[in-house]
C-alpha cells in the first residue's frame, strides 16, 4: 500500500494560521480557545509566533469533530490534513491508521 505523502513544515504552518483565523472569526470558538489556553485576546499575535502555540491551535481544532468538519469545508482541506499538520508541528511522523 502506498504511504501517504508527508506534509511540509510550511504547509503545516499555513494550515495552523488558517485554523487560527477560523477560530478567531467566531466569538464562541475564540472564547473557548482563549479559556483553554489561558491567554488574552491581546496576546494572540505574539503567541502565534511560537510553534507550540500553533500546535495548540491545530490540537484545539482537531479535538472538536464538528468544528474540524466546518473548517475543512470552509478552507478546502481534508479533515485528516489537520492531523498531518499536528504531527508536523509536534515533530512526529504522521501515518494513517489502517484497519
Amino acid at each position: 500500500m502506498k504511504k501517504p505523502a508527508a506534509m511540509a513544515q510550511e504547509a503545516a504552518e499555513a494550515l495552523a494560521i488558517q485554523a487560527l483565523t477560523f477560530i478567531a472569526a467566531d466569538v464562541e470558538r475564540l472564547g473557548r480557545f482563549l479559556a483553554l489556553t489561558g491567554i488574552g485576546p491581546a496576546e494572540i499575535r505574539a503567541a502565534a509566533q511560537e510553534p507550540e502555540f500553533m500546535l495548540g491551535v491545530v490540537e484545539f481544532l482537531g479535538a472538536d469533530e464538528a468544528m474540524l468538519g466546518a473548517f475543512a469545508a470552509e478552507y478546502g482541506f481534508e479533515p485528516s490534513d489537520v492531523g498531518k499538520a499536528q504531527a508536523v508541528l509536534g515533530g512526529t511522523q504522521w501515518e494513517r491508521e489502517l484497519p
